[in-house]
């Protein structure tokens, strides 16, 4: 870094003209050079700074570890000792890690954490995107840190006033007007919690009349109902919105033990194909049904860049097809940018499409392109099929359906971006260099509605992933028809 920074701004003052240089430009160097120096310095002070403290950590813990080691009965029958044995692991240990992690170049930790102003401002968007049970859920975190004490420049005001309103959205009058009469308490001045509590106070009395008339005609008395501040997710478009957020989570899978047993690993040579009688793939059972398998080194490091380079200045926000037009759009259910590569474009993309063809034995000429796709922070694909239920797809009648999806993953994922299938409950997880291939359709030609999954969001790193789509037509007879409909 420091030899970059150097040559840039040497780059930028040594000019020449024939053979005359501008020497009188270069003293200029010499004080960025003695401006390195000297920033190299602080940097070795901040280090030894936190060096000394470790080692003075060291020393301390040394002492007390050789003491309660030679009498841990001993040590422990005394309750202070014991206190501070807990204490040390759940807060003092983790103090120290947060100083052997931080970068003192700039101040930052690689464990990061949420501030109230994280939380308030993730719960405000929430607001203003009508989604009030995320708002909730932000704004009590944000509450919940305020009141803890953490130093910040958002008032509790601002995050009462979000709360209690969200939380009359949901039915809760009673908590809604206790959030209030707190924001009022801190502020006896605030108009519009002045002119909400009056609202629900108006709203909490007529709901009194309507219950003392019910009681009076069926005779029995009723509590009023006060929610604990839990609150149901409302649904939305997406059915299996749940359990394909747990899957993510890697909650939910539904891997057995009896459906562990018939997953086997194996090598693959493509029904003795020619080219991998030699070297045969490792294959790995990813499910049992449907057939979700897994390939191992199905793509160097150098094809994987290679790929990577030729698609990025083609990247574009991933599309899809609007169900009632056909046209393609921008979804917020697809976060992502993708590319096309044609074997024309590089001879990797043609060895990768030929060794796609021979560990599948289906037919590439009537595939589709080699599609590469970028998910970065949050990118993300909600459940859907890879292939067509629309009749007014063009491609359905010269190239039939999408028969089979080839999946690659070209990177490794540090949190997230999992392929999950929420009909069954499968998860499976990014691993760079290896391959997941499914089919899509049954030998009959008919759609397995099973095979719906998703992209889970990227929570750190960054995910690529490259893909074919292998057609019915051209693989009649290399995947033939079956007996049954769901053969």
């Amino acid at each position: 870094m420091v030899v970059l920074m150097a040559r840039k701004h040497f780059e930028s003052v040594f000019c020449a003209v024939g053979s005359c240089y501008f020497f009188s430009q270069m003293t200029d160097l010499i004080y960025a050079e003695k401006d390195l120096v000297q920033s190299l310095k602080d940097y070795i002070r901040a280090e030894e700074s936190k060096l000394s403290q470790i080692k003075s950590w060291a020393e301390k813990l040394d002492v007390l570890t050789s003491k309660s080691a030679s009498d841990p009965e001993g040590y422990l029958a005394h309750p202070v000792n014991a206190y501070k044995l807990v204490k040390r692991l759940n807060t003092d240990w983790l103090e120290l890690e947060n100083l052997v992690l931080q970068d003192t170049t700039n101040g930052t930790k690689y464990r990061s954490y949420l501030t109230v102003g994280d939380c308030f401002g993730m719960g405000k968007t929430a607001y203003n995107d009508g989604d009030y049970y995320h708002t909730v859920l932000w704004m009590e975190q944000a509450l919940k840190q305020h009141d803890e004490g953490e130093d910040t420049t958002v008032s509790k005001v601002e995050i009462l006033d979000y709360l209690s309103y969200a939380v009359f959205q949901f039915g809760d009058l009673h908590r809604a007007m206790e959030l209030t009469r707190r924001l009022i308490s801190l502020d006896s001045s605030h108009e519009r919690a002045g002119s909400n509590l009056r609202y629900f106070e108006k709203l909490l009395e007529k709901e009194r009349e309507e219950e003392k008339e019910k009681s009076n005609k069926t005779m029995t008395t009723t509590e009023p109902v006060v929610q604990s501040g839990a609150y149901e997710r409302p649904l939305d478009y997406l059915p299996e919105r749940d359990i394909y957020e747990a899957l993510c989570r890697g909650e939910g899978v539904k891997m057995t033990p009896r459906r562990q047993k018939r997953l086997f690993c194996r090598y693959h040579d493509g029904n003795r194909n020619p080219h991998l009688l030699i070297a045969p793939f490792k294959e790995e059972d990813e499910w049992d049904s449907p057939h979700i398998v897994r390939y191992y080194d199905v793509m160097s490091d150098e094809e994987i860049e290679k790929i990577k380079q030729l698609a990025k200045p083609r990247l574009a926000r991933a599309t899809v097809r609007d169900p009632k037009t056909g046209v393609l759009t921008v979804a917020s259910y697809r976060v992502s940018k993708s590319s096309w590569l044609e074997e024309d474009d590089d001879p990797v993309v043609a060895k990768v499409n030929q060794r796609m063809q021979q560990i599948t034995g289906l037919t590439v000429k009537t595939a589709e392109l080699l599609q590469v796709a970028n998910y970065g922070m949050g990118g993300q694909y909600e459940p859907h099929f890879d292939f067509s239920r629309r009749p007014f797809d063009s491609t359905l009648k010269s190239e039939g359906n999408r028969l089979a999806t080839f999946l690659n993953y070209m990177s490794d994922v540090e949190a997230g971006g999992a392929t999950v299938f929420p009909d069954f409950g499968a998860a499976i997880w990014p691993k760079k260099g290896t391959a997941v291939f499914w089919y899509n359709l049954f030998r009959s030609g008919e759609g397995d509605y099973r095979t719906r999954h998703a992209a889970c969001p990227v929570l750190v790193g960054c995910k690529w992933v490259s893909n074919k789509w292998f057609h019915e037509r051209g693989n009649e007879f290399l995947r033939p028809c079956g007996r049954t409909e769901v053969d």
